[in-house]
């Protein structure tokens, strides 16, 4: 009898220990990974396992490795504390809906899920998608982890004030972060050089010859939204630009043509417009041939990211790139890593950004 149970006709250890000629512990070491098997007999198991097409079964390989090789991946807000209240027509409210809408809305979390999927899927691992938009989330998240549901987290947070990384550290459980975290919390980070990036925009600007220059800042409660204001603010002050006019934006389209709305009511001769990411770039753009200027005849526009809207926009954007799929890839190998060594330091990743030409600017 055999502590494999499979259908009929599905191949078993045994079946691959005879294929190999070698006994079933020795299949069963190779295929958890235990590293004193020799080479040439690991060589000779996994040509087994090809050739008799067994798939591990993972509900016990689990309780050997303690591993479900599976990832939490957590979009992660913070702010929304009063939970979903139930409508006149039995539905719940829209608070959980309006935030993930939010996030499918914006191309820079599907390009993170492409990157973390790239990562682990050769791996054998996949990810489980999580919101955390409300206390009662966050502590979900912590749970499932506790619970042993998922091996570690890959939080992206989309509030400076997200207490989420802070919960996670300090259970003990192991989670890597997307963004340098607001407030110092021992925990693993991937990062942009958000304000070389921003420094960029301003001397490519400059370098066309504007000379009215204003920027639609990001959320300013949100690091990424700090820095790349400091870094276009200083930028342009090392060039003789004493002050630029600033709109704050939230990192959506609709906020990029309110903000570019109001600098053209109180700047009407800008002939130059950094936006602190794509989105809102796409609405600056929108605003601007509502009112007559060409792009970038009259106002050239720089945004940030480098995502799917900046070479779908008319005329397509000269941005920032973010390698979001290179850092998302990272993130996850960072967390792969603290998993092998559990009591490992936290370390952090910057990457570099560069500038994109196209049309606009």
């Amino acid at each position: 009898m055999t502590d494999d149970p499979r259908p009929a006709g599905t191949p078993t250890l045994e079946d691959v220990a005879r294929a190999a000629g070698v006994s079933r512990a020795t299949v069963s070491r190779v295929i958890n990974g235990v590293r004193n098997v020799d080479p040439v007999i690991q060589e000779a198991v996994r040509r087994a396992v090809s050739e008799t097409g067994y798939a591990p079964n993972r509900a016990a390989r689990s309780l050997v490795t303690r591993r479900t090789d599976a990832i939490a991946l957590v979009v992660s807000g913070a702010g929304v504390e009063s939970e979903p209240v139930e409508g006149a027509d039995g539905a719940e409210g829209d608070e959980g809906a309006s935030f993930t809408a939010q996030v499918f809305a914006d191309p820079f979390f599907g390009r993170v899920v492409t990157g973390v999927v790239n990562y682990l899927r050769p791996r054998g691992m996949h990810p489980v998608l999580m919101f955390a938009e409300t206390s009662r989330a966050r502590e979900d998240v912590v749970s499932f982890l506790r619970q042993g549901s998922a091996d570690g987290a890959l939080v992206v947070s989309t509030h400076a004030e997200d207490p989420l990384p802070g919960l996670l550290t300090d259970a003990g459980l192991p989670a890597v972060l997307y963004a340098r975290p607001a407030r110092p919390v021992r925990i693993s980070y991937v990062d942009l050089a958000h304000q070389d990036g921003a420094r960029l925009a301003a001397e490519h600007l400059l370098a066309r010859g504007c000379r009215r220059v204003a920027t639609i800042a990001g959320p300013l409660n949100v690091p990424a939204g700090q820095e790349r204001l400091t870094g276009f603010r200083e930028a342009m002050t090392r060039h003789g630009h004493a002050y630029t006019p600033i709109a704050e934006g939230q990192f959506t389209q609709e906020s990029g043509e309110a903000a570019m709305e109001r600098l053209l009511a109180e700047h009407p001769d800008l002939d130059g417009v950094f936006a602190a990411n794509d989105l809102m770039a796409v609405g600056a753009c929108h605003v601007l041939r509502e009112h007559g200027k060409r792009v970038p005849e009259d106002v050239a526009v720089i945004g940030f990211d480098d995502s799917s809207a900046a070479s779908a926009c008319r005329p397509p954007l000269t941005t920032v790139r973010q390698p979001v799929e290179a850092m998302a890839a990272e993130m996850a190998r960072l967390l792969i890593e603290r998993l092998g060594k559990p009591d490992g330091a936290a370390t952090s990743v910057i990457f570099e950004p560069a500038l994109v030409v196209r049309d606009s600017a």
